[in-house]
């Protein structure tokens, strides 16, 4: 029987962007046999991993007035019995090949995953606020991001790794917005980064939860429970406590990582509505270039006459030319790589453990900013931005159980 999964997509870090859905294929191999004695062949009878696929089809074929005959004479077992009594060559036991190490530890392979995820989303977030410090072109830097992803994927498209998934005038009009809201929320985020503190740009983003459920509730008119909301309200208060003291504080930045909040909302809310069967990965791609497209005008109407006037020289002649052309390079090979490694990483965990595992996310980059760009903080921001990471955990823990008692429901 053919089973349904269900993915979920990150966008720009991307918990949440897309729902998809897909059905694996399913391919049986159907031998006409004689009626057996024993067990079926996935039990370890006649087939053990297609090393006696033709021995046993030809025994099929005997007459069993043979089998009889020869099993009497020559003590030989039938070979269902055969392969039952006696532990397939390699296996621990009867038709079990051995164990990839995969499957003995599961849990490494998952927690590697979730490691890998970290490393990148931060080396992404120091690498980008360095080249901030010294080109502080944050429309342009956002085209680089996705231009680099965008090649990425070209260039494996052109290998086959993946296929490229076919698209039509139906999709892209679904995958539009999704795309729009994309680019917005980039953008928006990285004016953001450039003009406040890393660690205060990612506190008012824990705040994206607080712009769902209200989108949710007063868009899509879905009931958001009480228990939801109250595990809101440190989210606000910790945000804002840390934003009145926040010794980097400037009105651009703050505003910036609002817009970003609401846009990266509502591209969960186009998200819904542009349910496809595409793999994730191509998924990606696809709303990465149309971001791209939708980047470019801002960056050459704001950033172009500056860039071409003196910032590419600036740039150049404080870390010269091939640093400034590696820097970007890399920072955008990040960007795509920690979203792509986050997709791959909740396609392969429970909700509740894609929700902590978000939240440790913004603990490390948090934590990790502050360390290698020596932020000072006050006390209050530091006691605010742990009130807020705290709200968030509590929204994501209750929000996980709510969804996994909805997805029991709907199996029962």
């Amino acid at each position: 029987m053919a089973s349904t999964r269900f993915i979920s997509g990150t966008g720009s870090g991307i918990p949440g962007l897309l729902s998809l859905r897909r059905s694996p294929s399913t391919a049986s191999l159907t031998v006409p046999t004689a009626p057996r004695s024993a067990g079926a062949v996935c039990d370890g009878g006649n087939l053990i991993w297609c090393r006696n696929l033709r021995s046993s089809i030809f025994l099929d074929r005997t007459p069993s007035l043979l089998h009889a005959k020869i099993a009497g004479n020559h003590g030989i077992l039938p070979p269902i019995a055969a392969a039952a009594s006696s532990p397939a060559e390699g296996s621990d036991s009867a038709g079990e090949a051995p164990a990839s190490f995969a499957v003995k530890y599961p849990f490494l392979i998952t927690g590697s995953f979730f490691l890998f995820w970290y490393f990148l989303n931060v080396i992404f977030n120091i690498l980008n606020k360095k080249i901030y410090n010294y080109f502080p072109y944050p429309y342009f830097v956002s085209v680089i991001h996705l231009l680099v992803g965008v090649v990425y994927c070209l260039v494996s498209w052109a290998v086959g790794l993946p296929k490229r998934a076919p698209i039509d005038a139906n999709i892209l009009k679904l995958l539009l917005p999704v795309g729009i809201c994309h680019a917005i929320g980039h953008v928006t985020s990285n004016v953001s980064f450039a003009t406040v503190a890393v660690s205060f740009t990612h506190t008012i983003k824990a705040l994206e939860p607080f712009f769902n459920a209200a989108a949710s509730q007063f868009i899509l008119g879905e009931q958001i429970s009480l228990a939801l909301w109250l595990s809101l309200a440190p989210v606000v208060i910790g945000v804002s406590m840390a934003s009145l003291t926040e010794l980097s504080f400037n009105w651009v930045g703050f505003i910036s990582a609002m817009i970003s909040n609401i846009s990266f909302t509502y591209r969960s809310i186009y998200s819904k509505k542009a349910m496809t069967n595409m793999d994730s990965t191509n998924l990606y791609a696809y709303i990465s270039i149309i971001a791209l497209i939708v980047c470019i005008p801002p960056a050459m109407i704001l950033d172009g006459p500056k860039l071409l006037q003196y910032g590419f020289n600036d740039a150049i002649a404080k870390v010269g030319l091939s640093k400034f052309i590696t820097d970007l390079f890399w920072v955008g090979m990040f960007y795509h790589l920690y979203n792509q490694v986050a997709t791959n990483t909740l396609e392969r965990v429970a909700p509740l453990t894609h929700a902590v595992g978000n939240v440790l996310k913004r603990v490390f980059v948090i934590g990790f900013s502050i360390i290698i760009f020596g932020n000072k903080i006050s006390t209050q921001t530091g006691i605010g931005t742990v009130i807020a990471i705290a709200g968030v955990a509590a929204y994501s823990f209750i929000k996980a159980n709510i969804e996994e008692e909805k997805r029991k429901a709907k199996t029962a």
